[in-house]
């Protein structure tokens, strides 16, 4: 009598490359950008007579928010970007945010040009990460179509000067609402991988 088996392959743990399992450990962190991007899309839009320095104060605490944590990232290493290019964008958003809560004297057009100057360089950051992420997971759009979305709000602000009030709400608004929403389902993403192990190479 012949011992039966399952033909089955025992299910053993899934192993993903170091990076990888670095961003899906702080999957938390795009998370949370993502929502606070969404938050303040919706505050441009549902507002009534929020005038654009107000929402230009709220992109100072987005701004601020994700150079704190591009700062954070590029002293852990836990990132697919070279570490100086994020040091950049980290203390171009605090640059940003800085001078949007500390110099009311500014005119809106100078911030607006630091805002379009941090958007491009954030975008950037967010798709050469996302072309080195193609290499370990596949079909992976969402931080690409998040950075390729920043450097197209960056460029109409830097391109686009003359816009009136409400296009330009308009403009901050529906880029937040996007970022957001890619951001949130790029961190759902990393959230699948969390309970992998990590892959070592030999």
């Amino acid at each position: 009598m012949t011992s039966s088996h399952s033909s089955h392959p025992t299910t053993g743990p899934l192993f993903i490359p170091p990076l990888l399992h670095g961003l899906a450990q702080n999957w938390w962190v795009f998370l949370f950008r993502g929502i606070l991007a969404i938050a303040i899309g919706v505050l441009a839009f549902a507002w009534p007579g929020i005038t654009l320095v107000s929402l230009v104060l709220l992109f100072g605490i987005y701004a601020a928010a994700d150079g704190i944590l591009a700062i954070a990232s590029a002293i852990t290493g836990h990132t697919p970007m070279p570490r100086w290019w994020l040091a950049i964008v980290g203390i171009a958003g605090l640059a940003a945010a800085f001078m949007a809560f500390t110099q009311p004297g500014l005119t809106l057009a100078v911030l607006l040009l630091v805002i379009a100057v941090w958007a491009i360089a954030l975008g950037i950051m967010q798709i050469i990460g996302a072309i080195q992420l193609r290499k370990e997971i596949d079909n992976e759009w969402f931080l690409g179509l998040s950075g390729l979305c920043a450097v197209i709000f960056g460029g109409t602000l830097l391109f686009r000067p003359g816009l009136g009030t409400l296009a330009l709400i308009f403009t901050l608004g529906t880029f937040a609402v996007i970022e957001g929403l890619l951001l949130v389902a790029f961190s759902i993403r990393l959230k699948g991988h969390t309970h992998a192990e990590v892959r070592t190479e030999r």
